[in-house]
């Protein structure tokens, strides 16, 4: 039996066949969709991943329209696909109404947390990441500014943006560090042109290394760095390749591993709150061909030392999503 979708002028719904009774897991992604190259990507290329190994199939669905979420989450739970996986931290408020209705359907949350018995959480621990690429943004800056392009202004962006900020002044304590976010409403994450003008913007004022982290407005972030001889660091995806020799790293999440391993644990995923670091590889920076280059041995020592003190508690690194205070700005 297949699952199909339809659009019925702006609003999509999906339509089964009758008598259908589905068990596979299906994937929600979020605004921007599947090929956005950065975070949803990830989750697309994990539930592939997952296909690829197993020969198994799995129900999909882009979202277009915030009105969506509750819709699709009670007509994938409704025709029995298990789990129901979803990317991003905007499905909470929906799934905290729809997951009771359900109770022998297993939900996943990536980005944010949703306490009921049949939802697994999933967040990851973006400021440690973040403070590494900071630690890299930091000793690649011939200017001592850097600065960071977040997409929607919320406590989430600005944790990678309080972890970058404090990972560069920990190596250069007089380094400027300047943030600005793209707006205040999910438009904020897929806007190129804005992305580059708040890059020029940066760029007057000194910058010469910018970490964006704002979903397909970062492209224009990361095209605009290279159009104009800077430095400039992905997120979430390996975004490397994008820009080869302009983007100095990548602060990776490993999304993938988070719907992969979902997808492979089925109906028998755990519920519960699960948390993806740098001792778990759910973070990370990025070193491949296209910027190996860039980063010399010394840097290479330095993050590396950084990190293992991170994971050995001998560095803390301020968590914005628990204290809204950021001691880096």
């Amino acid at each position: 039996m297949t699952l199909m979708k339809s659009i019925l002028g702006a609003t999509a719904t999906l339509a089964l066949s009758a008598g259908a009774v589905l068990a596979d897991p299906a994937m929600i992604f979020d605004l921007g969709g599947k090929f956005d190259k950065s975070f949803n990507e990830a989750a697309y290329n994990g539930a592939e991943r997952w296909k690829e190994e197993t020969g198994g199939s799995y129900d999909e669905f882009e979202l277009s329209t915030d009105a969506q979420r509750e819709q699709i989450l009670r007509r994938f739970a409704e025709n029995g696909n298990n789990p129901v996986v979803m990317a991003g931290f905007s499905f909470a408020s929906a799934l905290d109404t729809v997951a009771p209705d359900f109770p022998d359907t297993k939900f996943v949350l990536i980005d944010m947390v949703v306490d009921q018995p049949n939802v697994r959480s999933i967040v990851f621990n973006e400021h440690t990441g973040s403070y590494l690429v900071g630690v890299l943004a930091a000793m690649a800056s011939k200017t001592d500014t850097v600065s960071f392009v977040g997409g929607m202004d919320i406590p989430l962006i600005s944790k990678f943006a309080c972890g970058y900020a404090q990972g560069a002044k920990a190596t250069k304590p007089e380094i400027n560090v300047i943030v600005n976010m793209t707006g205040t409403t999910p438009s904020a994450w897929n806007d190129p042109v804005k992305g580059g003008e708040l890059t020029r913007g940066q760029i007057s004022q000194g910058s010469d290394v910018v970490f964006a982290a704002a979903g397909g407005t970062g492209l224009g972030v990361l095209q605009t760095a290279a159009d104009e001889g800077i430095l400039s660091i992905g997120v979430d995806s390996n975004q490397n390749y994008l820009q080869p020799g302009s983007v100095l790293t990548s602060m990776v999440k490993r999304v993938d591993n988070a719907v992969y391993e979902s997808f492979k644990a089925g109906e028998a995923v755990e519920p519960g709150f699960v948390a993806m670091g740098l001792a778990n590889e759910g973070v990370s920076y990025a070193v491949d061909e296209h910027n190996e280059a860039l980063l010399t041995d010394e840097m290479k020592a330095a993050v590396e030392e950084a990190q293992a003190k991170i994971i050995a508690g001998e560095i803390t690194v301020h968590d914005y999503m628990s204290d809204e205070s950021c001691p880096a700005f």
